[in-house]
């Protein structure tokens, strides 16, 4: 398994300097989300061209990291339509070169659960989600066009709530370039933290061939009732069991680690790479 994490994880710099900061922390890969990452060139939207691409890609092979995944965190159900129209214009543009940079996915989330709850208090989720679906077929249409894949992240707070929602969405969005980044730890809360073997079990009975990249956090529950979020291994979530798990429907896959800063880059590497090279 390829472990890598978050490019912006040592802070946002000139990417001579980001590069160097993250050689020889041990990753195989970063999910790279431009704008947070890199501080000296423009990457806003329009800005990106095939030699911008290469030339950050190539800047990061000579540090002998992957760019494995492409971090464009829009926010899919934006209530602006206008607004959600630039979010969406931004995520096709990663996709265009998603290709020159090396990376095969582009990951997003899907917005805050509630988001419409102010203006319909009844059928805000209903709305949420015809406006996911919507946004989700115009990228995934996008993404069959250049060959890559839109990497979807559900998680418990957020329009994609649960694994059977997920699922719903693969349904109803039936493209072969939407696929899955799981976070299992992100599909959890104090509510049903002490059943994550079914949330995590759930989520692979479902969603498991459809898995794109991983994320691997950790968590414990906290005094105040909220569920704290560690690095992997830190907390009280089965991550042994789960890189099982993972490994059985998905050899190989890309893990990216995350809760982490620059000098935890490396301990946390060694520990998830210890783990796996014991499945």
């Amino acid at each position: 398994m390829g472990i890598g994490t978050l490019a912006h994880t040592v802070g946002r710099l000139p990417l001579e300097e980001l590069t160097e900061r993250l050689k020889g922390s041990g990753i195989d890969f970063v999910q790279l989300a431009l704008s947070k990452a890199i501080a000296d060139i423009d990457t806003g939207p329009g800005r990106l061209s095939p030699g911008l691409a290469n030339a950050i890609a190539e800047r990061f092979a000579r540090a002998g990291i992957r760019i494995g995944v492409l971090g464009c965190y829009i926010n899919p159900v934006h209530p602006d339509p206008e607004r959600r129209r630039l979010e969406i214009a931004r995520f096709k543009e990663h996709l265009r070169f998603a290709r020159d940079f090396g990376a095969p996915i582009v990951a997003t989330e899907t917005g805050d659960l509630r988001t419409f709850a102010g203006a319909d208090p009844e059928r805000y989720e209903e709305l949420g989600w015809e406006a996911l679906r919507r946004s989700a077929e115009e990228l995934a249409e996008e993404a069959e066009k250049r060959g890559v894949f839109v990497g979807i992240e559900p998680a418990a707070p957020h329009t994609l709530s649960t694994p059977d929602k997920a699922a719903r969405l693969l349904t109803e969005v039936p493209s072969p370039n939407v696929g899955i980044v799981l976070d299992p730890v992100n599909l959890l809360s104090p509510d049903n933290f002490g059943e994550q073997d079914a949330v995590v079990n759930r989520a692979f009975e479902l969603l498991g061939d459809r898995i794109v990249l991983a994320h691997l956090k950790d968590a414990q529950p906290g005094g105040d009732g909220r569920l704290l979020q560690v690095p992997a291994g830190g907390g009280a979530f089965r991550t042994e069991r789960f890189l099982r798990k993972l490994q059985a429907h998905k050899p190989l896959v890309d893990i990216s680690l995350e809760c982490l800063t620059g000098e935890t880059i490396g301990p946390a590497v060694q520990r998830v790479k210890a783990m796996t090279a014991a499945l």
